[in-house]
Formats: C-alpha cells, sequence, structure tokens
C-alpha cells in the first residue's frame, strides 16, 4: 500500500472552509520556521479567493478518514500571470494546467507527491511558482521532475520563481 491508498482527493466545499483556513494558518508558520516568512501574509489566502476557487472547481482538499490533512487548486487553461516570463523561458506553449495554494496540516508527509500525482494523472503539462524564499517547494519541485524556467511576476507584482513538468 501505498501513502495515496489512504488519502482521498475531493473538490473543496463551503462547509470545508474553516478547515482550509486553520490549514493555511499552519502551512503560513510552517513557511515562517523555513525561512519564507514572506509568501503568504496573515490575510492570505482570503475568504473571498478561497469561495472563488471552490465557484470554479479547481479547489481540492486531501482527507485521511474524515479529517482534512491538505489543499491545493489544481486550474487548466491560461493563468495570466504566466504570460510574460523573465530570465528565462517555458519549455513550451502548449495547454497547461497550474498549481497554486498547497498547503498542509502537517499531519500527513509527502502531501506534495500525492497533488502531483493527482495532476500529473490529468494534465501533461503543468506550471507552478514559488517564492525565491520557498526553498522546501524549490527542492520537492526540482526532486519532482520540474524544471526551473525563469521569473514571473503575481498579480500584486511579487516575483516568483517559475517551473514547469512536461510528460
Amino acid at each position: 500500500m501505498t501513502l495515496a491508498d489512504h488519502l482521498v482527493i475531493r473538490q473543496t466545499a463551503p462547509e470545508d472552509l474553516p478547515r482550509l483556513k486553520e490549514i493555511f494558518a499552519i502551512a503560513r508558520k510552517f513557511m515562517s520556521e523555513t525561512g519564507n516568512p514572506g509568501q503568504w501574509d496573515e490575510n492570505y489566502p482570503g475568504d473571498q479567493l478561497l469561495r472563488e476557487d471552490m465557484d470554479n472547481g479547481d479547489s481540492y482538499v486531501i482527507q485521511k478518514g474524515n479529517t482534512i490533512v491538505a489543499t491545493f487548486v489544481l486550474r487548466g487553461g491560461t493563468d495570466p500571470t504566466y504570460n510574460v516570463i523573465y530570465d528565462g523561458q517555458w519549455l513550451n506553449d502548449e495547454p497547461y494546467a497550474v498549481i497554486h495554494r498547497v498547503a498542509s496540516s502537517g499531519e500527513v508527509k509527502g502531501v506534495i507527491r500525492v497533488v502531483l500525482d493527482f495532476a500529473r494523472r490529468q494534465y501533461r503539462n503543468i506550471r507552478v511558482d514559488t517564492h525565491a524564499d520557498n526553498k522546501v517547494m524549490q527542492h520537492l519541485m526540482q526532486k519532482e521532475g520540474f524544471r526551473y524556467c525563469g521569473v514571473i511576476h503575481c498579480w500584486n507584482g511579487t516575483e516568483r520563481l517559475a517551473y514547469q513538468y512536461v510528460q
């Protein structure tokens, strides 16, 4: 049996919002403790953004038993923040999906692998970005076969390191 055999991925429901907020608080604390205090401020992501993700059908939770242990966004289609890339280039210009807002309660190890396996079963071309201080995510992306492509700017103007995976 693998870790994934014990976990269920499902779309996020409105009643999951309080647990998501708890998980994001835990994730922000973890990021701060591992040298990445600035990627998400205390209000990110806000209720409106989380509800928009749910309404769009892009928000997922990972459950172990009856407990939500992680959340993420997987969205197919063009992401405007990826239209311009600096100091590099995308591996291709084919249709892609993006992964955003991966957050874990820390109760289950290997969550990123579960998220990526779920995404790779649906998409052959995946993009993701992370803060320059998020060394943990950078390491995991490279370990999982993502290639560093350059720098993008988020909706709020902040820089992110951009990665891409192509099957």
